[in-house]
């Protein structure tokens, strides 16, 4: 069987769909698995293990294209570009199976929609039948760092998404206390990386990790997180890491009113007072 994942990650987008992908084609064998990417600024896919089909666009002719070259058995979507229409294009014109990912119950032309997130209502979906709920896609990392007992060495954990589109990573390193050992992740898709790095540098407290491949680890070695309510909070939960979730995108509503309502903490935008509240400073 061969599996198309159409993706795309970028310095705007983040990295968030790519990731995820990653972890449920490790489902199939690897020489059954290709990708669909477009080739956007701050993109990560040279780190994809698989063979990626650079695309120029979201239009579907393009991406049939590709499927019928591939003689693609399976296609799973994870784009927020690519609606509908395009959809129903693609099947009509191609017949093969579809899986569409999907976070904010939108409408979709296909086999069966795919959803992992802990928030998720079947109920919301036009058509609850084709929905298919599977357990948060957890890293590999992840699975294996858990029963290992390390030293806390940082009292935070910061990962606001890996490109931090609303660049709010320094406001918030403005606003904890120098006294606090804290470790910061991010990507080099971060369009502000250079602003950042400037602003740690001469800062002992603060260990700033660009592309880490050691992300599970750093969670492990902190006391407290500093997040999003995206994918992320899968894998803070799955470590059992205390924390709190700063709302930085639209698509990020529904995991942000599960926490909010289960009583997680929560910010629904950066605002310096709240933020100091809730982490008592």
């Amino acid at each position: 069987m061969t599996v198309l994942f159409r993706c795309d990650s970028s310095s705007s987008i983040g990295l968030g769909h790519v990731m995820r992908d990653l972890v449920l084609a490790q489902s199939y064998k690897k020489n059954e698995v290709f990708f669909a990417c477009q080739n956007l600024q701050g993109n990560i896919n040279n780190t994809i293990p698989y063979p990626v089909h650079i695309l120029k666009s979201n239009e579907p002719e393009e991406l049939i294209s590709v499927i019928e070259s591939l003689h693609v058995d399976l296609l799973i979507i994870d784009h927020y570009g690519i609606n509908y229409k395009a959809e129903k294009n693609i099947k009509e014109n191609t017949n093969i199976k579809m899986q569409c990912f999907d976070d904010d119950y939108r409408e979709h032309f296909c086999d069966e929609i795919i959803n992992h997130n802990i928030s998720v209502d079947k109920t919301k979906y036009k058509n609850p039948d084709i929905v298919k709920i599977i357990p948060p896609l957890i890293r590999n990392e992840f699975k294996k760092e858990k029963p290992i007992d390390r030293e806390k060495v940082y009292d935070i954990f910061i990962a606001i998404g890996g490109t931090d589109n609303t660049n709010i990573n320094i406001p918030i390193l403005k606003t904890l206390p120098s006294s606090l050992s804290i470790s910061l992740i991010t990507t080099s898709a971060n369009a502000n990386l250079d602003e950042l790095i400037k602003y740690v540098a001469g800062k002992d407290n603060i260990s700033l990790h660009v592309d880490s491949k050691e992300v599970a680890k750093l969670i492990n070695q902190s006391e407290f997180a500093i997040i999003t309510p995206s994918v992320m909070v899968h894998e803070i939960l799955f470590m059992d890491t205390p924390f709190i979730a700063i709302k930085t995108a639209l698509n990020q509503d529904d995991i942000y009113l599960y926490l909010k309502q289960n009583n997680y903490q929560t910010l629904e935008y950066w605002d310096e007072t709240e933020f100091k509240k809730c982490m008592k400073i």
